[in-house]
């Protein structure tokens, strides 16, 4: 027996919230994050009863369970910094639970983590997880039934004859930005996108607030970024008015996309999850180095350190070797640190910025959805987080555009393609251009 073991005692107290432990979770971890937990519920009167209660009797209804919130919104455990609410509902029910995306408050609930009050409340049965939606089949024709006077967008309309425009002015997001369909944008009556006043310019989203760091690099942090507070949130008194409904791209035709499952001119294609949900390419001034990335678990961490280990959750780019790297390249790998953290939730991709540095990402579906032009590229400040491919929005455009052909089809594999550099680059106009060190992210749609 050691001396540290020797004088180790648990609380009964920790002991009882112990025995309702969901899981593998890390039994040192676990035990001291129910410690501080105790430490602060035992300040306030019927804290820890109505604990137990609700662990006790999880179908039953039960009262908010809070603890203050503090500075950024994080709890520090040893040497792990998350989010209360999070810690608590991998405790004590989901352990493979990734990120605050995952959890969304219930009605009942009067001290949700995205309400902002001074205190938070962390009763696990408060919080439910939110599931990955179900995506309809898609309707595939057994007859070719395309209408060459139908109009569609212009970038999935005909592309084999058409060549996408050079790269245009990017946007800048006003300091009070939001989100983006709340957000009214300067453009110009001529253009289609929406431009800043100034040309040369990338779309940068805003920064969320100053948070200490997360400790290890390996670790994720979970502060939320500002552009994903829950919906009644997201108005500011910088946007009253809402967004120029002219900047969002138009809707595809939708003929054809009631018809019934069971009709005879229609086979369903039923969507079904793949075992790698991306794959990454590392590249380095448009060589590819290295072998790809297969992603099967949904949280991956792209940095720039060695991992003697091969964690399958990591992407390691210190280990790869390129005998053509300059003095360019090997500069701009030490400012990668660590990098970017990719995770996939509910059928939507989101990127948050680990690094100390800005990343760059180029992902036509996001462009869509903002109603950009397909090659803006968008600047994720550090510790800012972006969603990058919307799996439902996704699957909408594809159903609409079976009916028009094989070429509007295929025309939508490009959104399937993502972009990052971890330096500022222009991508893409008529000629691809240089790109000095980035990752290509290939996302496997339905």
């Amino acid at each position: 027996m050691n001396v540290t073991s020797l004088f180790s005692f648990t609380s009964p107290a920790v002991k009882r919230l112990l025995g309702w432990k969901q899981g593998d979770e890390e039994e040192k971890w676990a035990e001291k994050a129910v410690d501080a937990l105790v430490k602060k519920l035992k300040k306030k009167k019927g804290a820890m009863e109505e604990l137990e209660r609700a662990l006790s009797c999880p179908g039953q209804p039960s009262n908010c369970v809070t603890i203050p919130r503090s500075l950024d919104g994080r709890l520090q455990v040893s040497h792990r910094k998350g989010l209360p609410h999070v810690i608590y509902c991998r405790v004590w029910r989901w352990p493979d639970l990734q990120s605050h995306h995952e959890l969304k408050a219930l009605e009942c609930c009067e001290y949700p983590f995205g309400s902002k009050q001074k205190d938070v409340c962390i009763n696990p049965y408060h919080y439910k997880r939110v599931d990955s939606p179900v995506l309809p089949p898609v309707l595939v024709p057994r007859n070719s039934e395309f209408n060459a006077k139908h109009t569609m967008l212009p970038r999935f309309r005909n592309p084999l004859q058409q060549n996408e425009p050079h790269m245009p002015q990017n946007a800048t997001f006003p300091e009070s930005f939001a989100q983006a369909n709340t957000v009214p944008f300067l453009h110009s009556p001529g253009n289609s996108y929406p431009n800043s006043p100034g040309s040369g310019s990338t779309i940068t989203f805003p920064h969320s607030p100053s948070s200490s760091d997360p400790g290890s690099p390996f670790q994720m942090p979970e502060t939320p970024p500002p552009a994903y507070m829950p919906p009644e949130e997201q108005m500011t008194q910088d946007c009253p008015q809402p967004m120029d409904t002219n900047l969002m791209a138009p809707p595809l035709p939708l003929e054809n996309n009631n018809r019934a499952v069971s009709s005879p001119d229609v086979q369903p294609v039923a969507y079904e999850e793949p075992k790698y949900w991306c794959s990454i390419v590392y590249y380095e001034l448009n060589n590819r180095v290295g072998e790809a990335f297969q992603a099967s678990s949904t949280s991956v961490l792209v940095d720039g350190f060695t991992d003697p280990s091969n964690n399958r959750n990591r992407f390691c780019l210190g280990l790869l070797s390129n005998v053509n790297r300059n003095s360019t390249i090997e500069n701009t790998r030490r400012h990668i640190g660590k990098g970017v953290h990719l995770y996939y939730v509910g059928g939507e991709v989101y990127a948050e910025c680990l690094s100390d540095s800005s990343i760059f990402v180029q992902s036509r579906n996001c462009n869509y959805q903002h109603g950009f032009h397909p090659t803006t590229v968008c600047k994720i400040p550090s510790r800012c987080s972006l969603k990058i491919f919307n799996n439902q929005e996704f699957a909408e455009l594809l159903a609409q555009s079976v009916n028009h052909g094989f070429e509007a089809v295929y025309e939508l594999t490009k959104m399937c393609t993502i972009r990052m550099s971890f330096v500022k680059v222009s991508w893409f106009g008529e000629t691809e251009r240089e790109q000095e060190v980035g990752v290509v992210l290939n996302t496997l749609p339905p």
